[in-house]
């Protein structure tokens, strides 16, 4: 991975960071603090599962969403599409999904569950991989028909897991302005970004929008109780988002099963611990009803954690937690499906 390459002039010493960005965590990581001992405030409920407000959108989102990936791995079709409308029926409303899952085969899956008025149930999200404006055009259209709807209620740049990747999303001819022309032709909502490398890649995709006068209305990272032990995501680009009310969308809460391996903690405990931070929703992978059912009961059981609980995990997990062992998604290429398939960059 290659280094920011950032000058130190007009950077916190020894940080890696601006000092703007440096003062807004320092000022915004107290606002996440106070968040999570007092808890999110759940302004509304649906058959019992807590929403709240996706950041400077406004709009109401289920504190636990269905991930995509799953969907397109599982064998059965026909239980992959009871999932999606199960967890639409059931209250989560929240579908994530990529351009790139399973070959297309997880947005297909979703398209036809979402099929009967299902539709109209869910606030949609996928991912494309493109970095020019054309391969983003492209991937957008496709995934659109896939998943038979003529418009995105949110789309994100997927893996944002190079420090390159946000120049040539802001250049003449990136991403960006395919995005900004769907989002102006009705065929997107809104706008945000992805990745589950480093921080400081994150951070600098923060950077990188506000220096071309842009702020995304979402970002989504890995929240869980190891990433508050090596390079976090909570620690340090929460805190920044927050500061732009931006959306957080927290994603591999259990690490894609990599977590639970380490037996320190139970799925609920995963669960809660990243429903306790202030993010909008949590996506969780199911690829059976009785995942599904469990992530739905951890949404309608959740109540903010105490000080002492939040210690408690904490403390269970600090050793698993060293050098990122069961983070994979940080410290190996085993998630960077563009780095296996450079192609799809454009």
């Amino acid at each position: 991975m290659r280094e920011s390459g950032r000058r130190s002039t007009g950077q916190d010493p020894g940080s890696g960071v601006s000092r703007r960005m440096f003062l807004e965590l320092s000022v915004a990581g107290a606002v996440v603090a106070r968040a999570a001992r007092l808890g999110v405030a759940q302004e509304t409920r649906a058959n019992g599962i807590p929403y709240r407000t996706l950041g400077r959108t406004g709009e109401k989102v289920s504190l636990v969403g269905v991930g995509g990936a799953h969907l397109g791995w599982m064998h059965d079709e026909q239980e992959a599409i009871r999932i999606v409308r199960t967890a639409l029926d059931s209250g989560i409303n929240f579908m994530d999904n990529s351009w790139d899952y399973s070959d297309g085969k997880s947005e297909e899956r979703m398209g036809k569950a979402l099929r009967d008025g299902y539709r109209e149930k869910a606030f949609l999200m996928t991912k494309i991989d493109g970095r020019t404006r054309q391969s983003a055009a492209q991937q957008l259209d496709e995934s659109l028909r896939r998943l038979q709807t003529d418009h995105l209620d949110l789309l994100q740049f997927h893996e944002i897991i190079r420090m390159t990747d946000a120049d040539r999303i802001f250049a003449p001819g990136g991403a960006l302005e395919a995005a900004l022309a769907a989002k102006q032709a009705g065929k997107v909502r809104y706008l945000g970004f992805t990745g589950h490398k480093s921080p400081d890649i994150h951070l600098h995709m923060l950077e990188t929008a506000a220096a071309h006068q842009f702020t995304f209305d979402t970002v989504q990272m890995p929240i869980n109780v190891m990433d508050a032990h090596y390079h976090s995501f909570a620690d340090q680009v929460l805190p920044a988002a927050l500061s732009r009310h931006m959306g957080v969308l927290a994603m591999k809460p259990m690490g894609d099963h990599h977590i639970l391996d380490s037996q320190a903690v139970t799925p609920f405990e995963c669960l809660h611990y990243a429903m306790n931070l202030p993010v909008s929703v949590v996506i969780t992978g199911c690829d059976s009803l009785a995942i599904l059912r469990q992530a739905i009961d951890a949404a309608k059981d959740f109540q903010p954690l105490s000080d002492a609980q939040l210690a408690a995990l904490r403390s269970k997990t600090v050793r698993a937690a060293e050098a990122g062992r069961y983070e994979l998604y940080k410290t190996s290429d085993h998630f960077d499906s563009t780095a296996h398939h450079p192609e799809w960059l454009g």
